[in-house]
């Protein structure tokens, strides 16, 4: 398929209704060209479907009671960090680097992209917001496909991006061409032993192998009789490192120390192997199953959809991560229809 090909295709297989289809085909097949993404109708009806679901193709769609939850946000964080409320609102009364001052700034935000730009000002230039803060912009995710700003600074440690930055590897994610190129890595760019894009679909909500951990964590529940939610999370986390404190998944594998012929601190050692496609050809992960396969009728299921119940300030209603990945792929689903014959 030559990359005309490909846009044409890209183009036709877009929802009704979008802007400036030629722009969005030309962002889409080029992420999937750098990422070698195959373009196909199923890998670009993936694509399609997740922006759809997560921003209707809006590359920064407006959000209602923004600046409430902006508010709702810097309350809970300056409680947190024990700064005195007087000291806090008079320093948000000062002007910020465009003139009106950083309370008017997020009155009067309408969409993530501009607020994060109001959180990155505050940091940049008040001292006491940056020490609560700790500088993390509490906008985290962005872009068409809602993709976090924390994947896209560790992807480009491990892969070049294809575009210049100009400003800030953030202000990327915003942009149509950086958020559609970090989403599309986030969804495709790990290797995967599914055999349905459903549970990449779940990765997408709920981190990467959450789909391959939770089926583990089920046939973990299994084998011991131990009740486990099925999360995707083997080991717990501090500050973005392996916690000292088993995690309920690792008590529960700890329970079959003798019937897996392993000690815990090698069941901790594959545990933390559980971000990678690594950890299916752990010791830890054989045994396991082979146990679990044993016991059923049938071989246990190597991937399930995590049941875990989505929580943002944006989610207005209870809404899980298996119920976006059956959305998404209905949406998919719809899109294949489109598909030229």
């Amino acid at each position: 398929m030559t990359p005309s090909e490909g846009r044409t295709l890209v183009g036709a297989l877009l929802p009704k209704g979008v802007d400036d289809r030629a722009g969005w085909a030309t962002d889409i097949y080029a992420a999937m060209a750098s990422l070698q993404v195959p373009p196909r109708p199923d890998t670009i009806c993936a694509i399609v479907a997740i922006t759809e679901q997560e921003t209707g193709f809006h590359t920064d769609p407006v959000i209602p009671n923004l600046s409430a939850i902006a508010w709702k946000e810097i309350e809970r964080q300056r409680e947190r960090a024990g700064v005195p409320k007087l000291a806090l609102y008079a320093a948000l009364k000062l002007p910020s680097s465009d003139g009106r001052s950083y309370e008017a700034r997020i009155e009067a935000a309408e969409t993530e992209w501009q607020l994060s730009e109001v959180y990155e000002d505050l940091i940049g230039r008040v001292p006491l917001v940056k020490s609560f803060l700790e500088d993390r912009n509490p906008v985290r995710t962005g872009g068409p496909m809602q993709v976090s700003v924390a994947f896209a600074k560790l992807h480009v440690e491990a892969r070049h991006y294809p575009y210049p930055v100009t400003e800030s590897l953030r202000h990327e994610v915003f942009t149509r061409r950086g958020g559609m190129y970090f989403g599309i890595a986030h969804l495709f760019d790990y290797p995967v032993s599914y055999d349905s894009l459903v549970y990449r679909f779940a990765d997408y909500n709920a981190g990467h192998y959450a789909s391959r951990n939770a089926a583990f964590q089920k046939a973990v529940a299994e084998a011991s009789g131990i009740a486990l939610d099925l999360d995707g999370d083997l080991v717990r986390f501090e500050r973005g490192k392996p916690a000292k404190e088993a995690s309920s998944t690792e008590r529960a594998v700890r329970s079959l120390g003798k019937r897996l012929d392993m000690g815990d601190e090698a069941i901790r050692h594959d545990l933390e192997l559980g971000d990678s496609i690594a950890f299916e050809k752990s010791t830890l992960y054989t045994r396991l199953y082979e146990i679990a396969d044993r016991a059923g009728a049938r071989p246990a299921p190597r991937a399930v959809l995590p049941q875990i119940v989505l929580q943002s300030s944006k989610i207005t209603r209870k809404l899980t991560t298996d119920w976006f990945a059956r959305r998404v792929a209905e949406r998919q689903r719809a899109c294949l229809a489109r598909a030229p014959r």
